[in-house]
């Protein structure tokens, strides 16, 4: 049980969200709200037997369920709604930086507008900076199960809201989906002046050859969940070579694999890599950024240095500028000291 005073102790530090999909905060509440507005029929008739029916055991059965919940974002003030909710919440929780995943081709595959989808987020991400102190950019995900000439056609659908992006992510089912499959994608988009990553996810097939097409041949700038690098001296070296960060997110894995993967997160701070703690699909896992930290330091017993380290990590693998980083990290740091003197 985390005791009072550590849980206090994570819940008040200033924190950054680096793996969040904006998808996967569609809460049940707001999800029956636009249903009801867009005349859109659900399955389940409350909130509460909504969630009852969050039965996933793997990648593909958490899919089934994630996509089938988008039904209800229809026009651009629902991905507002669905956006500023999150931030309200990343607020509350002392998240102060989001870096923030959409998946635009999820969307488009239903008749919604590309430009609805980014003007909706991006004005909710403007309006947070004013209205809630939070900062935030926005990362453009492929599905990794369409194609790669979608991916690029949906790459292209975003040059015209370039300067509304920091970089662009992979994810979906990864069985048969290999990174090397968007290869002139990625090429692309970092000549277009995008930063890169790509989710590993836990337990997949090939998932070390994924690893190593993304750092070798992609040469992404951070990695999504990756956890099973440490399987590999040489590719954990590379990693560390490259500074590459590594976002993890144990409530999440614990769907996958039964635990939170404390033991390895503490194994990746052992070998000087880049781990940070993230809620993935918080609204799904019923867990944001503050409640997986308080469960990961109850399975793992971390030390406040240990968690303090994982927080710093999160904004050191961030892709704000140099001074951006600074300026942050001395709101933590400022914090820590506070704390140790109190």
């Amino acid at each position: 049980m985390v005791n009072r005073q550590m849980k206090t102790f994570i819940e008040n530090m200033p924190k950054a969200e680096l793996h969040v999909h904006i998808e996967g905060t569609l809460e049940p509440e707001l999800s029956f709200a636009l249903a009801q507005k867009n005349g859109v029929t659900l399955n389940a008739k409350t909130p509460e037997e909504m969630i009852a029916a969050y039965n996933f055991h793997d990648l593909p059965s958490f899919l089934d369920i994630y996509y089938a919940g988008m039904s209800v974002l229809i026009d651009e003030e629902d991905f507002y709604q669905l956006t500023m909710a999150y931030l309200t919440r990343a607020a509350q929780q002392n998240i102060v930086y989001v870096e923030l995943f959409f998946d635009p081709q999820a969307h488009t595959s239903r008749g919604v507008s590309f430009h609805t989808v980014i003007s909706g987020i991006d004005r909710a991400r403007t309006d947070a900076v004013t209205q809630l102190n939070v900062e935030c950019q926005l990362i453009l995900c492929f599905l990794r199960d369409m194609s790669a000439e979608s991916a690029m056609q949906h790459l292209m659908m975003a040059e015209p809201y370039i300067d509304k992006l920091v970089g662009v992510g992979l994810d979906s089912d990864e069985k048969n989906n290999p990174p090397e499959k968007f290869s002139a994608v990625f090429a692309k988009a970092r000549d277009m002046g995008l930063k890169l990553t790509m989710h590993c996810d836990v337990n997949q097939d090939n998932t070390l050859e994924h690893i190593r097409q993304v750092i070798e041949e992609i040469k992404v700038d951070r990695i999504d969940h990756g956890v099973n690098i440490l399987a590999s001296t040489e590719l954990c070296d590379l990693a560390k070579a490259k500074k590459l960060g590594l976002t993890v997110c144990p409530v999440s894995n614990k769907f996958v694999v039964q635990s939170l993967t404390s033991k390895e997160i503490k194994d990746m701070l052992a070998l000087g890599l880049t781990p940070c703690i993230n809620s993935d699909d918080p609204s799904y896992f019923r867990a944001y950024l503050n409640e997986n930290l308080v469960a990961l330091q109850e399975e793992g017993g971390f030390s406040k240095q240990e968690l303090v380290t994982l927080v710093e990590n999160s904004f050191k693998a961030s892709w704000l500028s140099e001074e951006g980083k600074a300026h942050y990290l001395a709101q933590l740091d400022h914090y820590v000291a506070a704390k140790s003197a109190a």
